[in-house]
């Protein structure tokens, strides 16, 4: 499967996942399930489209890695830092790790696993 792909399908698969953890994490917001699970995934497809265009371009682990290990804390943080509108709380780490984690997840397996696209002629 080409980078790019792989880094959609998988970031979108493993932000749901990351969403659900939220039931474990913080058991209060669990009527707002659905919510956190549909945003997490989108955050979870935006940046592992990123993650398999840089490792598309960057062919090197260490790189694909760190990259997206910030990018999952990027799209992550403006979450973090919010205050959750019903309880008042901020859940700034139960976010940002996951989502994190999510990032470095999708750039390890894009540099690992994606299949560079074939040059044109």
């Amino acid at each position: 499967m080409n980078k790019v792909l792989l880094g959609l399908l998988l970031g979108t698969v493993l932000g749901a996942l990351d969403g659900l953890t939220a039931l474990v994490s913080a058991p209060e917001v669990a009527t707002q399930i659905v919510g956190i699970v549909l945003g997490s995934m989108s955050k979870g497809l935006v940046a592992g489209l990123l993650i398999g265009w840089f490792s598309r371009k960057v062919s090197n682990l260490t790189a694909g890695v760190l990259f997206g290990l910030a990018m999952g804390a990027l799209f992550a943080l403006p979450f973090a830092m919010a205050k959750d509108p019903s309880t008042g709380a901020v859940y700034f780490w139960e976010i940002l790790i996951p989502g994190s984690l999510v990032g470095l997840i999708v750039g390890f397996a894009t540099q690992r696993y994606g299949v560079r696209a074939p040059a044109k002629a």
